[in-house]
């Protein structure tokens, strides 16, 4: 089972999805539904990230500021840390 939904595109873009359909031998219609599948499963895994973040903050699992700010200031330099890690 499938929906349809019609959508504005800037030009530019329509034609870029043209081009794309035509190269991949897939109609427009695929590429797009494609393209909306990759961008809903990245936003869905995002605000599920965050939701997780908010509550691992909630439950009082953080890490100090200084701690991340240390390890990030070690990359790419002999001396590299590991991840600091939550107390």
């Amino acid at each position: 089972m499938s929906a349809t939904i019609s959508i504005r595109l800037p030009d530019e873009l329509a034609q870029q999805l043209t081009m794309l359909a035509e190269a991949t031998q897939r109609s427009k219609s695929f590429c797009a539904a494609e393209a909306v599948k990759r961008y809903v499963a990245e936003e869905a895994w995002q605000l599920q990230a965050i939701e997780d973040g908010l509550q691992d903050a909630r439950s009082g699992r953080l890490i100090e500021h200084a701690a991340v700010a240390d390890w990030v200031a070690s990359w790419d330099t002999p001396q590299e840390k590991r991840p600091p890690k939550c107390k």
